[in-house]
């Protein structure tokens, strides 16, 4: 498998076990598919998640750590996630959620599986587009909680995409960042000074 997934902080995958194991917070989730589960849970692929604040003046994307995210697998299938965040006070198990990026991730996990060039699994989220992708670095010995898209790290936008950019496509991030930026970039509103 060319993918090679970082370890993720003991402390942030233990306040999901502890989640997890607690029936008030398994029952209080807002996912039904975790409430219902039959047989055990267990979380998997620890993935760090990355926002994209901005790009500089050379075209370097500014990015910064939010917290780590798994998979909660039932079964044979990813059933739900779970998000952890840093806080002053070390990790903290933030909340679980179900929907179209948990099972878009898997799937998206499952293709870059086939790609023949080693990469280390991470989420960048782009929150000025409402856009979550794979980010898929090509330093696969990095430190998962550290460092910024390489121009040629591939970026898998997950599903739901913004309108225009197909969903489970890989692109270099040398080609997609431009369009993103652009794209993000406000426009002026007519008769505005510029």
């Amino acid at each position: 498998m060319p993918l090679h997934v970082p370890e993720a902080p003991a402390p942030a995958l233990r306040t999901v076990l502890t989640a997890l194991g607690s029936p008030t917070a398994v029952r209080e989730a807002r996912t039904p598919s975790l409430r219902t589960a039959q047989g055990p849970v267990a979380p998997e692929l620890p993935l760090p998640v990355h926002v994209l604040d901005r790009i500089s003046a050379k075209g370097t994307p500014a990015t910064r750590l939010a917290g780590w995210r798994f998979l909660i697998r039932g079964g044979d299938r990813a059933l739900a996630a779970a998000e952890t965040m840093l806080t002053p006070d070390g990790w903290a198990f933030s909340h679980f959620f179900e929907g179209p990026y948990v099972t878009s991730t898997e799937r998206a996990l499952r293709q870059a599986e086939s790609l023949t060039q080693p990469y280390q699994p991470r989420l960048l989220s782009l929150p000025g587009l409402y856009m979550l992708t794979l980010w898929l670095h090509g330093d696969h010995t990095a430190d998962g909680a550290t460092g910024h898209p390489a121009a040629t790290d591939l970026l898998v936008p997950l599903a739901p995409a913004p309108p225009g950019i197909a969903a489970h496509r890989p692109h270099r991030v040398a080609d997609l960042l431009p369009v993103l930026t652009h794209r993000a970039t406000p426009t002026p509103l007519l008769g505005s000074p510029a």
